[in-house]
């Protein structure tokens, strides 16, 4: 790789980068409010020329980082989300995204994938039979079982985030909504400062490998962050029930794109046998 390369990809053009920065926003939009904002990014960067595999999954890191950071911020200084709670199931979280990581590449995907369509339909019917799942909170547990409840969830998310990741965030909304009782509000406000530990635990792993591409990367940040404190903002303005519409798309979105990635993986496999 030469140092042009490791801050823009040769063959990009001015279409692309532009087109990469309007999904960038848009996706921290979608990530501020009920995560999953990486089904817009990370494709995105798939489709850039000359940008390997690695390069978009090292980079997309890089951009989310900065934009959950922001909605985490204006979470923050909004809704004051439980820190008590926040920081020690983030810190569980960004340990078991480094360990995810490091053992994704004897864990392939496709294992994954089918179960989690499975769940994610599971999950989407039972938000959406239940309307008024999240419209306030009612927290399930208390002292330290609430605790223990939260750190179990983040570690089992986190790890998620480092083998496969996509729709960590909305993982970690509908598991803060169902298990620990908290309102969608509240749930994205949390699942913010989490999902920001579990990508700076996946970055920690990329930096030395070299993978990051700079300039592009810290682009898309910028963008990412707007998105982010827009729709931030739009979801503290809107409130519960808004934030509850925008999960069940994201949900149906990730059903989509999964389900099309068994599909295609089931295909070239009985193509190949």
């Amino acid at each position: 790789m030469t140092l042009l390369d490791a801050w823009f990809p040769a063959d990009m053009g001015w279409q692309t980068l532009l087109l990469v920065l309007a999904v960038a926003f848009a996706a921290g939009w979608v990530d501020a409010v009920v995560g999953g904002g990486g089904l817009l990014q990370l494709p995105a960067l798939l489709l850039v020329p000359g940008l390997a595999p690695v390069q978009a999954l090292a980079t997309n890191k890089l951009a989310s980082i900065f934009g959950t950071a922001t909605s985490s911020l204006t979470f923050y200084r909004r809704v004051g989300p439980d820190l008590r709670t926040a920081l020690p199931m983030a810190g569980l979280a960004m340990l078991a995204s480094v360990g995810g990581a490091a053992v994704a590449s004897s864990l392939p995907a496709e294992v994954f994938k089918p179960i989690i369509v499975l769940v994610l339909i599971a999950v989407a019917t039972f938000v959406a039979v239940r309307p008024h799942l999240g419209a306030a909170t009612a927290l399930r547990f208390h002292g330290a079982r609430h605790l223990l409840a939260a750190c179990g969830l983040g570690v089992v998310i986190g790890f998620y985030d480092g083998v496969l990741g996509p729709g960590t965030g909305t993982f970690l909304v509908i598991s803060l909504v169902s298990v620990i009782g908290y309102n969608f509000v509240a749930a994205s406000a949390t699942a913010k400062i989490v999902n920001y530990a579990t990508n700076l635990g996946a970055l920690l792993l990329f930096i030395p490998t070299g993978a990051v591409v700079w300039g592009l990367g810290l682009l898309l940040a910028v963008a990412n962050m707007s998105g982010s404190y827009l729709g931030s903002r739009t979801a503290i303005a809107k409130g519960a029930g808004f934030v509850r519409t925008v999960f069940l798309v994201v949900v149906a979105a990730l059903i989509l794109k999964l389900g099309w990635d068994v599909w295609v993986e089931t295909g070239s496999r009985i193509v190949g046998s």
